[in-house]
């Protein structure tokens, strides 16, 4: 029993220290790290939740973009960072659920990064360009049988433009030949040229070239219409029930972060959910925040495997590789 005694006080005195530094936490600034360059709406969304989250915090919010590999460079950073609550991690579906099944790492997503909260959601949708003739989705499906290896632009393999498109193939028998592209705006500008038929996007990134008329868009990858542009149909009204895929943001901590911070940080982007500035920024880029019962840690857990486990079978039945 004697012997136990140091363990026992060596336990304890890490919990004192660990309840410590939760109780005065932060006493410097915090790094989020985004996985992808700056410009696009991760980044984006990322800069206005720092922004935020400084206010409550009293300690900066320094974003530091560290892209390449779909967002796994910059998540396995996060994921093997100190987990003293100075290294945060807000990153996106693609980076999250597609490219830790396409890609083989050295860290696991849902192991080695603990949730802190959904932060916001977006639908994709699909996209036509100058070029494709079809006036709704019957006559879009009846197309491409007829004309088997029409273009379809994906923002590289495994992205969620490129998973729409497999999905959309398993579910209409049609054959679609894959153009990989560098970022959603190369692929807007072929399909206004015509040089593309059709693709996947995120609807609040792409919705200024829908507003102008220069794509079309032949559903919404969602059960319910999107407030921003609720003329468009759900891929369920569209005629091809099932293909969902929604786009979202959370932030995550290393595992092993003490609980007392990563509950300090959940209360801080609920602050952040909240706040009226924030909330109509957000909504002014066109994407949703989610109600209080999805804010939390667990659903957040929950939802994350759950996402994992719909598109493994999916990514590993049409062999996609990295690039």
């Amino acid at each position: 029993m004697k012997r136990l005694l140091p363990a026992f006080a060596f336990v304890a005195a890490l919990s004192l220290t660990f309840s410590a530094a939760a109780q005065t936490y932060p006493t410097r600034p915090i790094t989020m790290i985004v996985p992808y360059p700056p410009g696009g709406p991760t980044d984006t969304i990322g800069r206005i939740f720092a922004e935020r989250m400084r206010a409550s915090l009293g300690q900066p919010v320094i974003l530091e973009n560290i892209g390449g590999a779909a967002g796994t460079l910059g998540t396995a950073r996060a994921a093997h960072a100190a987990p003293d609550g100075y290294t945060i991690n807000f990153s996106n579906v693609a980076s999250h659920v597609f490219s830790s099944v396409v890609y083989k790492l050295k860290y696991d997503v849902l192991k080695d990064l603990e949730p802190i909260a959904l932060l916001t959601t977006s639908p994709f949708w699909l996209v036509a360009g100058s070029g494709v003739p079809a006036r709704d989705m019957r006559e879009l499906i009846a197309w491409l049988k007829a004309n088997p290896g029409k273009a379809w632009g994906i923002v590289g393999s495994g992205s969620p433009s490129h998973l729409c498109g497999v999905y959309f193939q398993s579910l209409t028998g049609t054959n679609i030949q894959f153009v990989p592209y560098r970022g959603a705006g190369p692929v807007i500008q072929d399909l206004v040229g015509g040089q593309i038929g059709l693709s996947c996007l995120e609807a609040s990134a792409s919705r200024p070239s829908v507003e102008s008329g220069k794509i079309r868009p032949f559903a919404l990858l969602a059960k319910t219409r999107w407030p921003a542009m609720p003329d468009v149909p759900t891929i369920d009204e569209a005629g091809v029930p099932g293909l969902y895929l929604p786009f979202w943001h959370a932030l995550w901590v290393p595992s092993g972060t003490p609980a007392a911070i990563a509950n300090r940080l959940n209360a801080v982007a609920m602050e952040a959910l909240a706040d009226p500035a924030t909330r109509e920024r957000l909504i002014g880029l066109g994407v949703e925040l989610p109600p209080p019962k999805q804010q939390t840690p667990q659903w957040l857990r929950t939802y994350h495997a759950a996402e994992i486990d719909r598109w493994r079978p999916i990514i590993e039945a049409a062999n996609i590789k990295p690039e």
